[in-house]
């Protein structure tokens, strides 16, 4: 068995799709699986450079992660040279949810490793790292935060990120010590062979600012291999970044460029659980031009979809040739949120709140893939969309073109006939992004 150059866990699946497409657009052949067995059955997987799993643990209470993440890394690490888990690029966790610092100590014990790199910055998705502090754009075209003045993640519904200094962040998770190289590390690096990289801490978090320090990160973190040869990273995409650039200088990945386009089609079903102001405005844009809204309301989320007046309203549109918007909110400010929080409380079901959300916005779109209206979905918000994922029985993602950094098309593969879909970010996109993913720009 040759190993893979590189695994991947993804904390959500959106994030790991975003992952799935810096890979593949620089001709590393790549799938991503929605579990462990799933990739170790795959008959083509001998054909395959790398290879990710698609997880939920950003959405998990701490003392969950260790079931969910360590048969993972334990088969990636069989198969794989390298092992990262990706987490978003804005780093949101907190000490009870989703948290990175308890992940890399889980990493350090299952995989033997004992200084973990961490990379966050991925220059291009607009997310920077400058001396520990991570900055970035809410949206495109929007001025760079620090982060927690960004106008969305500072306000996040369940890990509101207060604090900018990663440092200081990760160690309200963790009891790991922490070191930085800094920008003027970087740019004081000949080639990433004589970085100034402290050894008396437990991880190293790397700056990047420029695609020249993401060079200068991707040949320390390939050859920072420890004695077995066994590399782990926590981090956004911008460590594939880093690796493909470097990849590409060193000829161990050769150049080449992946062409595709995105093919019209028609009708298009979006679902959104996102409550980023981002995901709002391109819900608006779609509405505008053409879209029919179907807004989910609170009274929604305690009923039974088999039999949901809502998703037959939303079937009948698609059979008409009509493309529909679902959404569960528009914008932070939604009044619809507070809502739906205070009676699922008193329902005594708040703990449920993303599953929910990923069961109504499934059963919506398996209704019409069942009746075979619509063969392209779109899916926003990071949080659900693994949930969704997983109830639509998905076994595995191919890339197919982009749409925009983070939320490339892809082709599905499992239960349902093959149909592509996109799994977006909250932050990710231009306004126009669902009329990109129609194919209609």
């Amino acid at each position: 068995m040759s190993k893979k150059l590189l695994g991947f866990y993804g904390d959500d699946f959106s994030g790991s799709t975003d992952v799935l497409e810096v890979l593949a657009q620089a001709g590393v052949r790549t799938r991503l699986y929605l579990s462990a067995s799933d990739l170790t059955a795959d008959a083509e997987l001998d054909l395959l450079q790398a290879v990710g799993v698609a997880g939920v643990s950003r959405s998990l209470p701490t003392e969950q992660l260790a079931a969910e993440i360590s048969p993972t890394l334990d088969v990636l690490a069989q198969w794989c040279e390298a092992v990262h888990y990706k987490t978003c690029s804005t780093f949101d966790s907190s000490p009870t949810t989703g948290s990175i610092g308890r992940v890399i100590e889980i990493g350090r014990q299952v995989l033997s490793t004992q200084q973990v790199p961490v990379v966050v910055g991925a220059p291009a998705l607009s997310r920077y790292c400058v001396f520990g502090n991570l900055f970035a754009r809410s949206g495109a075209g929007s001025p760079v935060y620090r982060l927690d003045r960004h106008p969305t993640m500072s306000r996040h519904p369940i890990t509101p990120m207060d604090e900018a200094d990663l440092a200081l962040h990760l160690q309200r998770q963790t009891k790991s010590t922490i070191g930085n190289v800094s920008v003027l590390d970087l740019d004081a690096s000949a080639d990433g062979n004589d970085l100034n990289i402290p050894t008396d801490v437990d991880v190293v978090l790397l700056d990047t600012l420029t695609r020249e320090h993401l060079a200068t990160v991707g040949r320390y973190l390939w050859q920072s291999a420890r004695p077995s040869g066994l590399r782990f990273w926590v981090g956004s995409s911008g460590v594939e970044y880093a690796l493909t650039e470097y990849w590409h200088r060193s000829n161990c990945v050769p150049t080449a460029a992946v062409t595709s386009q995105v093919i019209p089609v028609k009708p298009l079903l979006v679902v959104s659980g996102s409550c980023s102001p981002v995901t709002a405005g391109q819900i608006d844009a779609a509405i505008a031009a053409g879209f029919i809204d179907v807004p989910i309301s609170p009274q929604d989320w305690l009923e039974s979809v088999e039999n949901a007046q809502w998703i037959k309203t939303v079937v009948q549109h698609l059979h008409e040739g009509h493309n529909v918007v679902v959404h569960a909110a528009c914008g932070p400010a939604d009044p619809r949120i507070a809502q739906v929080e205070s009676q699922l409380t008193s329902a005594g079901r708040l703990a449920e709140r993303n599953q929910r959300l990923g069961s109504l916005l499934a059963g919506v779109v398996q209704r019409a893939l069942d009746e075979r209206c619509v063969t392209r979905i779109a899916v926003a918000g990071g949080d659900t969309s693994g949930y969704v994922a997983k109830l639509l029985g998905i076994v595995s993602l191919d890339f197919v073109a982009p749409l925009a950094p983070g939320s490339p098309l892809c082709l599905a593969r499992g239960t349902n006939a093959p149909f592509e879909l996109t799994f977006k970010g909250g932050q990710v996109g231009g306004s126009d992004f669902f009329l990109r993913v129609l194919g209609a720009i």
